[in-house]
Order: structure tokens, then sequence, then C-alpha cells
């Protein structure tokens, strides 16, 4: 029996006998048909194959020139002396790429070396009950380097090397009876970055399948495989038909996230010679939604779990991460490759991650092909509807105003109870997601919270409000403990959210003079305390802003508490308050209810105000707790008295600090309809919504006396995907 047969019997009929792991065996559909015969039986296989080389090597001899040299600088200055155990899988898999490319000896040599003190360590690490890296970026290196080198290999080294891997890849999985007993140890799962410890199966797998020595090569095979489709399903099932990832959090997102994907891909594509990208076009609408949460100076709005000091984009990979857009879709999908050839123009150079080799990789730069902007083909809002997110904005230049609403989509990692969220930049951040990330209780008890965001609280005595777990941070470690010092607390009641996901977004359009979102966050708060969580906004380009929400809690007396953030604190003048940030101005009216009470809550010592306590960063916090992205005050609009239903009507006006000008709205109150009406530059705007419980309304716009606009708002959800949103 050959090698190849010899691994289709293992994989078929050993698969259920895993030997106290807690792998799933793999359903036949999950497996290609022709995966076992197409998958290369030599090696190298892992990142690049006999076929792949030449193009390989030119690409790093030629354009790529200086990346090479750089590296093969940092492998010369390594001693040739002895090592100490360490973590050398980096190192390694640059020395092994320049054995493949000049096939000197001495690389060859050192990549032994560092195999045997990489392995050594990983092996005193779980003897030590500490993890290797939080990454697996490393080790994922390693494995390759013995793969690039094992053509010259003698049997035993081989053997010896492979078996090896083996036992610290497997030393490192979960099982029945091993459940994170290291602190910091990362699993990361495949509704995570997946780039933790289980990622290492596949490459394990790959680097000694068929070679004869030990049969969990097969299981690692088909179980990293599995992992990956399972990875791939989720990725798909956040991007749906726009692009996103999985999660909104774009610190993660557009920074470490990708790789596990692109690695994939790369490794299949040697392994077997077929392009499994193609099977996933998803993945090329990435590019669209980086471009939609872009904000002028490569910042973002900071949804999730983002750290708010400077809410500056992490781009240094995102590079990488176009130029793989463009290296495997660039045939099948050159629209998408042709945006990502303009997104390249507007990310700063950055860095290619923990996988040195990648730019050698990527011998597709399709060069013929055209960068494409987004001037003339994406409107004024997009609705990511699996990610939860809609965006408005009233162009992409450093003067425009951009908007985010979040509500919808289906996924929870690093996601806060933020349901209906909003957030607004002009020239600077109107309107924040604030809190950051210490290791403090300020992490659990404020950051996640509702009452950290720019949403309504429905206030119950007596709730008890659920713990934030951040699942992909070491399961079962609590996030949020509290700082050295610090005395615990239990999380407070905010009035706040119970559910990561619990709204919808019932109603969506966008035109070129307004767009209208409207989102259902009622499933979102617990049902023994809301009824309906009803949020409607209007953007009428390029300023103004009219939100309407309907709240109804269960009992007369549970206080609802429309908030709004600050970075500067807000001045308050009667109905209205107005806010600055950097050049930008916020001018907010409150016409309903007609007896709210307007207060603001902040300053030093009361910025992360809960429930009687300020939940401040620890002394380990690097950055003063006065970062105004951090946010510095709050604005609470309450009624006075008991009622079941709250209508709350606010008109916001965007502009620069220096030439504000204000229009004043007027309240407008018909039968079953309220609304606003304001003039601006001889135009006419009135927005109405109806009052009853479903979202309704109308919109009326008037240039010169001549009606342009009279329709009711949409009470449908207008379709949009694809990267330029066109439903194609």
């Amino acid at each position: 029996m050959n090698k190849l047969k010899k691994v289709t019997v293992v994989i078929t009929s050993i698969l259920s006998m895993l030997c106290g792991f807690v792998y799933a065996d793999i359903p036949r559909n999950d497996m290609p048909d022709d995966f076992l015969s197409i998958l290369r039986t030599n090696h190298p296989r892992i990142f690049i194959n006999a076929e792949s080389l030449p193009a390989v090597k030119a690409r790093a001899l030629g354009e790529d020139r200086n990346i090479y040299l750089a590296m093969k600088g940092r492998v010369d200055k390594i001693g040739t002396g002895g090592l100490e155990s360490a973590d050398y899988g980096v190192q390694a898999s640059e020395a092994a790429f320049i054995y493949l490319v000049e096939n000197d000896e001495r690389y060859l040599q050192l990549v032994k070396k560092l195999l045997k003190g990489s392995l050594d360590y990983y092996h005193e690490c779980y003897a030590a009950e500490k993890p290797v890296d939080w990454y697996a970026y490393s080790r994922i290196c390693a494995l390759t380097a013995y793969d690039w080198i094992y053509n010259d290999l003698s049997a035993e080294e081989r053997r010896s090397l492979g078996i090896s891997f083996l036992d610290a890849v497997e030393q490192v999985q979960p099982t029945d009876t091993r459940h994170y007993f290291y602190p910091q140890e990362n699993w990361s799962g495949t509704t995570t970055g997946f780039y933790g410890n289980r990622s290492l199966l596949w490459y394990a797998g790959l680097a000694t399948c068929g070679d004869g020595y030990d049969q969990r090569s097969e299981w690692f095979l088909a179980e990293g495989y599995r992992l990956n489709m399972e990875l791939l399903r989720h990725r798909r099932k956040g991007a749906g038909d726009d692009g996103g990832s999985a999660t909104a959090s774009m610190n993660y997102a557009m920074a470490a996230y990708p790789w596990s994907v692109f690695n994939f891909f790369h490794t299949f594509l040697s392994a077997t010679g077929r392009n499994i990208a193609l099977d996933w076009p998803h993945v090329s609408y990435l590019t669209g939604y980086l471009y939609w949460n872009m904000l002028p100076g490569n910042r973002e709005f900071g949804a999730g779990d983002s750290y708010h000091i400077t809410n500056e984009l992490n781009l240094s990979q995102m590079r990488s991460h176009l130029l793989q857009i463009i290296h495997f879709y660039g045939d099948s999908n050159p629209d998408n490759a042709a945006f990502a050839k303009w997104m390249i123009g507007q990310v700063p150079e950055g860095n290619f991650g923990r996988i040195p080799f990648t730019p050698f990789l990527l011998t597709k730069r399709h060069d013929r092909l055209e960068p494409v902007g987004p001037a003339d083909v994406m409107p004024y809002a997009r609705h990511f509807e699996n990610m939860g997110q809609v965006f408005m904005r009233s162009g992409a230049g450093p003067d425009d105003t951009y908007a985010l609403l979040m509500a919808g989509g289906v996924l929870e990692q690093h996601k806060h109870w933020d349901n209906n969220h909003f957030a607004i930049y002009k020239k600077g951040y109107l309107a924040l997601d604030t809190g950051s990330r210490p290791h403090s209780l300020h992490t659990q008890n404020y950051y996640p919270r509702t009452i950290a965001h720019n949403c309504v609280l429905i206030f119950m005595p007596g709730e008890e409000l659920p713990v934030y777990v951040d699942k992909g941070a070491g399961g079962g470690q609590r996030w949020g403990a509290p700082a050295p010092g610090e005395m615990d607390r239990p999380v407070p009641n905010d009035g706040g959210q119970v559910r990561l996901i619990g709204s919808d977004v019932v109603a969506f359009e966008t035109s070129d003079r307004y767009s209208y979102a409207a989102g259902d966050a009622t499933e979102a708060y617990a049902p023994e305390k809301c009824e309906l969580a009803l949020r409607q906004i209007v953007f009428i380009n390029p300023d103004y802003f009219v939100i309407f929400d309907r709240v109804i809690s269960k009992e007369p007396d549970y206080q609802k508490t429309w908030l709004l953030h600050t970075a500067d604190e807000p001045v308050i003048d009667g109905q209205t308050f107005s806010a600055t940030h950097e050049q930008g101005r916020l001018l907010v009216t409150t016409l309903l209810p007609a007896d709210a009470a307007i207060t603001k809550i902040g300053g030093p010592g009361k910025q992360f105000w809960v429930d009687g306590h300020n939940y401040a960063m620890p002394e380990s916090f690097k950055y003063p707790e006065t970062t105004p992205l951090l946010g510095q005050w709050r604005i609470e609009v309450n009624v006075s008295g008991k009622s079941k239903k709250t209508d709350f009507l606010h008109f916001l006006q965007t502009g620069d600090v220096s030439q504000f000008s204000a229009v004043v709205p007027e309240l407008v109150k018909l039968d079953g309809y309220a609304g606003v009406r304001f003039e601006k530059d001889g135009s006419e705007y009135v927005v109405l919504f109806g009052t009853d419980n479903e979202p309704s309304g109308r919109i009326t716009i008037t240039d010169d006396g001549r009606t342009i606009i009279d329709r009711p708002l949409s009470q449908t959800v207008m379709k949009q995907s694809g990267l330029f949103g066109s439903g194609e």
C-alpha cells in the first residue's frame, strides 16, 4: 500500500478514535472527495511548492530584493554558537527561506539548530504551565521551516523533529480534561481571530502527513481542515454579501484577523494546487468594509473593543491584506482588486505581520489593473446587515460629516451592549463611544455597558445585568477583574441592555439629499422592563440629524434616559446643549419630551460614573484618564413624572467651530405624528415620525419654494450588496 492510500485509510477509518482529544469526526461533506488525491505527497508544500518556488525566488531577488536583503541581514546576525532554548520560529523560517533561494549549507545547519532550540522551548513552556505565545504565528513559521528543509534531513532527523512537533502541538490542544490551567493561553476558536493554539493543527498535519512516522499527522490535518472550514463559514456569515469580518472592532478586523484566512488560502494552494479562495469571494469585500469605517486622518469610530485613545486605525498590516486580495482575486473579481489597489494609496506603509516571507508569496500583483476609487460609485449610506452597522456620510473628505448606527448584526465577538448606539464625526468626535480596556473593573463595569454609549437606558430597580465575557481572551479567565488595590464590586445596574445581539434594522434608505435608518432594539433589553425601544435617524446632508426614540417600559415608574457622550465639556442652554472637539461643533436641541430635564455628568472623578461609583482607570493604565476620546462628559435627558411611553425627539447640527451657522428647529405636531421643521439657505425641511409603535414617517424638502422631495420614510430595508452597495 502506498503512502497516499495509507493516508486515506487513516483519515476515513481512524478519525473516530482520537485518543481523548475533543476533535469531532469530519463529516463527509466537509472533506472534499478529491482532497486526498490532490494533496501533494512531497515537500515543500507549506506556502511554497516546487512549482511555485521559481516565481517566489524571482520576487525575492527582483522587485522585493530590499525586503529579502533585510531578512538575510537579520539571519546573518544570529550567532553560530550554542543557542538557549527560545521561540525561534520566525528566524527559522527566514533562514529556511534563504536556504531555498541560495542553497547554502550554512543556512540549512542554522535552521536545524533554531528548530531544536524552539522545540525545546515549546516543551519547557508546557512543563512550566505557561504559554509559548498568545499567537501561533511563530510556531507556524517553525513548522514551515521544517517542511522547507525536509528533503535535506536524514530519516532520523525527520522522525525526531516531526514527532517533537506533533507532541508540542498535541500538548496545547483542548481536551476533555484540560481547560486553561495557565494564564493567557490562547485557544482562539473559529469565531474569533483563530490565531491561537488550535490553528496549529492544520500546519502540523501538512508538515508531517503521509510521512509514516505518526498517525496523529492525519488526525491533525483532517481536524485542521474542518476548523478552517468553520472559520471561513463564520467569516462569510459576518460578511454576508456586503463585506466584513468576525468582529466590528477594527483593531482586530483590520489587523490580526485576516491572517488566519490568507495563510490557509496560501497553504491550501501550495499543498493541493487549488485556489480555494475562489470558493470564498466574501473575503474580497473586506476592502469596502474598511472604506466605510475610515474617517479623515485614518481614524475610526471606535466600535466594540476599541481603546479610544486616538481612534487611529491600526493599518500597519493593511497593505499586506490588500495585496493578498489582489493576489487571490485579481482574476476572479477585478473590481474588488482594483479598489484594493486604490485603497493601498490611502493606507501607510506597513509590515507583513509575523509571517515575514509573505511578500514573496504575492507573485500576482496584476500590474495592468488600474486602481478604481470610490468617488463616483459609493452611496451616501451603507448598511452592513450582518455586521450590524449603518454608516452615513455627506462625502469622503476632511470637511464632511460621518455617522454610525449600531443595529442588527449576527456577531458577538468584541461587541458591547450598544444596540442603537450612534456616533458622529465632523472635524472631530462629536458623539462618542467611550471607555477603554485596562486591567481593572472599568473594563467590566463601565466600558461594555449601555451607559458608555449613546443609547437609551431603562432603569428597573433590582435588575441584575450580565457579566461581560471576552470569548477570545483565554476562556474562563475573568475579564475586567479588579486592578491591584481596587475593591471588587458587582456589576452595576446602569439600566442597560442584557443581550449583545438584540436589535434589527427595520428600515433603511439612502439618496443624495438624505439617508434614513430605523433600529428596533426592544429585544436587547430585559423583557421584564421593556416593551419597545425604537430609534429612527434621518441624516440630511451635509450637517443635520433628526433622531426620534420611542420607548415603552413595562412599568410607568421605570426611568428612561437618553444619552450622548462628548469629549469636551458640553454647555447647556435651556433645551439645547453644545459641545466641541478639535475643529468640530455639535448643537443639540431637545424637542421632546416637552418637560425634559437635561443634565451633564463627568469631569475629573466622574467620567465613568455608573450607579453611584466612578470606575476610574487604574494606575497601570499608561494614558491619562483625561484623554478626550475616552469620554469625559455625558448628557442625560430625562423626563419628569411617570409614564410607560416616552418619546425623545432631538435635532442635531454639526459644523466647524469657527464657522458654525445654527438653524432654528421648530417642533411640528400633527395627529399621529411628531417632527421638526427648519430652513437653511433657501431650502425648507420637514421631517415627521409616526408616534405609534411602528417605524413610519415622512420627509419633505423644498428648494426655493419648489417641492423636491415629498414622500414617506421607507418602511423596508433598501437592498445593498457587493463592494459598491449596488446590489450587483
